[in-house]
């Protein structure tokens, strides 16, 4: 398992798997606000729309298949580091 963190944030968490990575994060309320109204995948706001809200925030996770799903990871990443 792989995590990513800035300072001492963590940004997201990252596990292989047999053929994809799973990428896990939780974005807060601001964050999830951001998230809907950008142009991220269908797919993965229905997921943060379904997920349970908490103090933390909206965790999801979802699967990397290939390079192509990396620009949604990286808009994720851009959503979270906007967000303080």
């Amino acid at each position: 398992m792989c995590m990513l963190q800035h300072k001492k944030r963590t940004l997201l968490y990252l596990t292989p798997d047999k053929d994809r990575i799973w990428v896990a994060i939780v974005l807060g309320e601001r964050a999830f606000q951001l998230a809907l109204a950008s142009s991220l995948p269908e797919v993965i706001k229905n997921l943060f729309l379904e997920a349970r809200p908490y103090a933390e925030g909206r965790g999801i996770r979802f699967p990397i298949h290939s390079p192509e799903d990396l620009p949604a990871v990286a808009e994720l990443l851009e959503i979270k580091t906007t967000v303080t």
